[in-house]
């Protein structure tokens, strides 16, 4: 059987960048991916936003990590020529009641240590000539990236530091090692690879695969539910140079208008929650036409000219959450060994946004977990 120090599996952007911190601590790592290519699934399906950390609360690891994982996104973007912007969001109020929403959110931000600038409209319209508000927050540091660029570069780093990704090597189950065994993981093809160190960064399969995990208690294990979200495409070129989002309601950021690296405008994502019961694998990606009909009044609150018909079906993404609907959102679950009491291993639990800019801080978390 063959034996290394530690084993990620998923090759997404938070199991590659989780898999590169380990190798650059002097690990030999390996990190699983379950399809031909690296970041098939939850990593490719996203709005591809550095969030600059505006909207989490104070302490949490979604706070700590996203500020954190923020700086190291452009760092590496700089070091590596990862393709980006860093076009900046403007975050609209058109009531009193939205008004008092961005007062708020400038005081998270502020707690934070993120850099907000509360504009009136017409500073507002200033920066943006056809956005309508009555009030708005800028945030200069939200970008956007490459996230394919990122991965190959977070990638190209883990091999440079002596590990590899292992394409096309779905895993079926473990036994988690006691008493300083190692943990012991079975592909689906048979094979086994045994490791002290076990990461599990699967994403929509994270709860799935840790119950097939033996010797982890299932009171660990949360309940995974999932939401989609639908994003549609601007035909034509859109008049804006930032992101814009509405201010926020509950959990619910809004549908929000981003931007791609070309300038194409995309306006999303809606929430849909899949049924309880659903499967990662058996989950439906296309996009409804029908459903773009809810966004034109949502969007036209702050841009009255969009044209009618102007919103075609782009892609969706899901969300792997460990709450349903009407429930709070909890922060992210980084589950160490001193949450489930299981030497080397780490469960990753309902890492949705902002988990693309968290990834490296979570890197530097998991690593930093396994060396205590």
């Amino acid at each position: 059987m063959e034996r290394v120090d530690a084993l990620v599996i998923g090759g997404g952007v938070v199991g590659l960048a989780v898999g590169r911190a380990l190798a650059q601590a002097g690990r030999e790592t390996i990190v699983l991916e379950a399809q031909n290519a690296i970041g098939q699934g939850v990593s490719s399906r996203n709005s591809e936003v550095i969030h600059a950390g505006l909207y989490y609360a104070p302490g949490s690891l979604k706070a700590r990590l996203c500020v954190r994982g923020k700086e190291l996104l452009y760092a590496l973007c700089a070091s590596h020529g990862v393709d980006h912007r860093r076009c900046g969001k403007l975050t609209v109020a058109n009531s009193e009641a939205e008004v008092g929403a961005l007062r708020g959110l400038q005081a998270r931000a502020s707690a934070n240590g993120v850099e907000a600038h509360w504009l009136e409209a017409s500073e507002a319209h200033a920066l943006e000539p056809q956005l309508r508000c009555i009030a708005a927050l800028l945030s200069p540091s939200t970008g956007i990236i490459d996230s394919h660029g990122l991965m190959l570069a977070l990638q190209g780093d883990l091999e440079h530091a002596g590990g590899m990704v292992a394409l096309a090597s779905p895993v079926a189950s473990a036994v988690l090692g006691r008493g300083g065994e190692p943990h012991v993981v079975r592909l689906e093809d048979g094979s086994e690879v045994a490791a002290a160190v076990l990461v599990n960064a699967a994403a929509l399969h994270a709860c799935h695969l840790a119950r097939q995990f033996t010797g982890l208690d299932g009171a660990h294990i949360p309940q995974p539910r999932y939401a989609k979200g639908n994003y549609y495409a601007l035909q034509g070129r859109a008049p804006f140079s930032h992101m814009v989002y509405p201010a926020p309601a509950d959990a619910f950021l809004g549908v929000h208008l981003t931007l791609d690296l070309g300038g194409q405008a995309r306006f999303g994502p809606d929430l849909e929650w899949l049924e309880k019961a659903e499967r990662p694998e058996d989950i439906d990606y296309a996009v409804d036409p029908r459903r773009a009909d809810g966004f034109y009044a949502e969007v036209r609150r702050y841009w009255p000219d969009l044209p009618d018909g102007a919103l075609v079906p782009s892609y969706s993404g899901v969300r792997p959450k460990i709450h349903g609907p009407g429930e709070p959102a909890p922060d992210f679950r980084i589950d160490g060994p001193t949450r489930h009491g299981v030497a080397g291993l780490v469960n990753l639990f309902g890492i949705e946004s902002p988990g693309l800019t968290s990834s490296m801080a979570i890197g530097e978390m998991v690593r930093d977990l396994l060396a205590a």
